[in-house]
């Protein structure tokens, strides 16, 4: 109840042991991208289940796109945009309305993509940009096409990548200081 809250818990390294130990006991929906070092939290015995991130997937299939043209790409981006078109239209209903709309309407585009991803994954050669993209999101559909089944979970984590982008950037800026001040002093040292 209440306002959504967002956390953000910095750790020394992105080790899965200190997600489990910041979620403790907490049990729920939880949605990351394909690091392997989130998976020991989806073990049976956490209660935690694994969402896919639509953004995640699709920016493989755009950046292949933007890379060669690969109509392949072109094809999945389409089918894609579907999904968001109908997010589009369910973002102002309820929760009951808009797991009505998402059954009715993103469920069969949902069936419909993986069924064209499995066949035509059949017609790419292993390796390829459009392998992997293929790849990451057949492996990952379970958790992809899970946010259709109710009204509350979200298609992507953009919302939470917009509020940490700043602390990203920032992160990489305070880097470069870093760097250009560990130059001074070695410059002066060496004087």
């Amino acid at each position: 109840e209440g306002p959504p809250l967002l956390i953000f818990d910095y750790q020394p390294g992105r080790s899965g042991v200190h997600a489990r130990n910041f979620l403790g006991e907490w049990q729920g929906h939880l949605m990351v991208d394909d690091y392997a070092g989130y998976k020991q939290l989806f073990a049976g015995e956490h209660g935690i289940t694994e969402l896919g991130c639509w953004a995640h997937a699709r920016r493989k299939f755009f950046d292949l796109f933007a890379a060669n043209q690969s109509p392949m790409a072109q094809e999945a981006l389409e089918r894609i945009k579907g999904l968001y078109d109908i997010e589009r239209r369910g973002r102002e209903l309820d929760i009951t309305q808009r797991a009505q709309l998402r059954q009715a309407e993103a469920r069969p585009q949902l069936a419909a993509l993986y069924q064209w991803l499995t066949t035509a994954r059949r017609e790419v050669g292993h390796g390829t940009g459009t392998a992997k993209a293929m790849d990451y999101t057949l492996k990952r559909w379970p958790a992809l096409e899970r946010y259709a089944q109710s009204g509350i979970l979200p298609i992507d984590n953009n919302s939470t990548e917009n509020c940490i982008r700043p602390v990203v950037i920032g992160k990489k800026n305070w880097m470069c200081v870093s760097r250009r001040r560990n130059y001074e002093a070695d410059m002066k040292s060496a004087a």
